[in-house]
């Protein structure tokens, strides 16, 4: 028999979820934190502050204005982000702060801070309700409010880069089987790096484009050659059909201009991959901890733009079998040829060791590459020469 106060405080919990999530829908920047805070003093969960990760993702930045920034190397809330996981710390006066990381998916969006007046199995879970539909509408809402955007930028933004960002998709996806996550750097600078990544049914698609220049032209021939992409994917076009798309958009729209690319589809359930690789630097593997730099080599193809000009041949697409717990790594050659004040290139083995390092240390994917362009970017001290994308694909199938 179900104790009465128990079936009361469960109704009335479900009634004030249901006036939330109407009020999420019709609120104005302005009024979800205060639609939010009713819920949650309601709820006895105390006032809640909001973070959403900065752009480079070195600090947490509070949707509250009286509430400070927060670094992620030396914060509980930080160490809640880095590793997706809740954090709980005594706040005084007998109370508590728990910090529960906001994820939409493999998106990590920034940490949720509730302060309950006291904390059993029943509130820790729905706290943790209130941290999944919170990312939620954080997600769908960003899309047309820029308050979200003002929040996450520390500086101004260069015009070409406002333009390319607004391709990019989030910068982590995945499934039960798949994580597909990227860094692009310099954040507000950014010239003609992008990349791309989706799902259709079992399929992951993945893309890294690089054009030639740093200015709003080679920012608009990597806007093209995504566009270009994505409209024959979602046609269902095949791998062939969708560079040759690409190419022939770039030769139309923009003859004088060219950029490199990687493009590849990986089937989750069997670890197929399928790629074509257009002048671009050769993917890596690693695998059991080693780097496979020759895993993916194959003979070189021109640059997006410009098989007519240098040969007749249809582009070849190349096919292989990946390995439980693979990751394939995509990336321009700013990231490998950024170079110290002495003049030393950071390097391929540099690279893979930092990535094999992380995962040896039990750091999830985005984190990895969150701590990897940190690197390269501190070498330069925060200045790169060049663009630097990196893009990580970490393919897990179901056991049996």
């Amino acid at each position: 028999m179900v104790d009465a106060n128990v079936s009361t405080s469960a109704e009335t919990a479900e009634q004030l979820l249901e006036e939330l999530l109407s009020a999420t829908h019709e609120a104005s920047p302005t009024e979800l934190p205060l639609a939010l805070d009713r819920y949650t003093e309601a709820m006895g969960m105390g006032r809640t502050v909001i973070y959403l990760i900065d752009l480079q993702q070195r600090m947490l930045m509070p949707l509250d204005e009286d509430e400070p920034r927060m670094g992620l190397d030396d914060t509980l809330a930080g160490f809640a982000y880095r590793t997706d996981s809740v954090r709980i710390e005594e706040a005084g006066a007998g109370r508590l702060t728990i910090w529960l990381p906001l994820m939409n998916g493999a998106e990590r969006l920034g940490v949720l801070k509730l302060r309950p007046a006291s904390l059993d199995g029943v509130m820790l879970a729905r706290c943790r309700m209130l941290a999944s539909l919170l990312a939620l509408v954080i997600t769908s809402k960003r899309t047309y409010i820029d308050t979200v955007a003002q929040y996450t930028r520390t500086r101004t933004m260069k015009l070409p880069t406002e333009m390319l960002r607004a391709f990019l998709p989030p910068r982590s996806i995945g499934t039960g089987r798949v994580v597909s996550t990227a860094v692009v750097e310099p954040a507000y600078e950014l010239g003609g790096d992008a990349f791309d990544h989706s799902f259709t049914e079992d399929v992951l698609h993945a893309t890294i484009l690089d054009a030639m220049g740093h200015d709003l032209a080679s920012g608009l021939t990597t806007s093209v050659a995504m566009a270009g992409s994505r409209n024959a994917r979602r046609t269902g076009a095949d791998l062939e059909a969708l560079v040759t798309t690409v190419d022939e958009a770039l030769a139309k729209w923009l003859p004088d201009q060219f950029c490199t690319g990687v493009f590849l589809r990986l089937h989750m359930p069997s670890g197929v991959l399928r790629w074509a690789n257009c002048g671009h630097p050769t993917p890596l593997v690693i695998r059991h901890r080693r780097l496979l730099d020759k895993e993916l080599e194959r003979t070189a193809e021109p640059p997006l733009g410009l098989p007519a000009w240098l040969s007749d041949a249809p582009r070849r697409v190349h096919e292989t079998a990946l390995e439980p717990g693979d990751r394939v790594l995509l990336y321009t050659d700013g990231v490998v040829e950024s170079r110290d004040e002495e003049g030393e290139q950071f390097g391929l083995e540099r690279f893979a060791d930092h990535i094999i390092r992380s995962t040896a240390a039990g750091q999830n994917a985005p984190e990895v590459l969150r701590l990897l362009i940190h690197a390269i970017l501190d070498l330069r001290h925060r200045e790169l020469s060049d663009d630097a994308t990196i893009l990580m694909i970490e393919w897990h199938p179901p056991g049996p």
